[in-house]
């Protein structure tokens, strides 16, 4: 017993923001049909890649996994 919280290496876990939250963020972006939803860290950080489809092409929308904020669009 170390006496102290646990620390978690599961990137789900350490998320403040839901994957469900990310994609209704994601949306409100990019319509469309959400094709995937990946947590990764870039530079330390948490971030949802959201993966969307739309007549025009297959977007990735990078929301930040602590705030919810969005952080960039980009048509693939």
């Amino acid at each position: 017993f170390s006496g102290g919280l646990a620390m978690h290496n599961d990137p789900w876990y350490n998320s403040r923001v839901t994957p469900l939250f990310a994609v209704e963020a994601a949306l409100e972006q990019v319509m469309g049909q959400v094709t995937g939803v990946e947590l990764e860290t870039e530079h330390g950080r948490l971030v949802y890649e959201v993966e969307i489809v739309t007549d025009f092409g297959k977007y990735e929308v990078r929301v930040d996994a602590y705030t919810g904020e969005v952080l960039d669009v980009e048509l693939d």
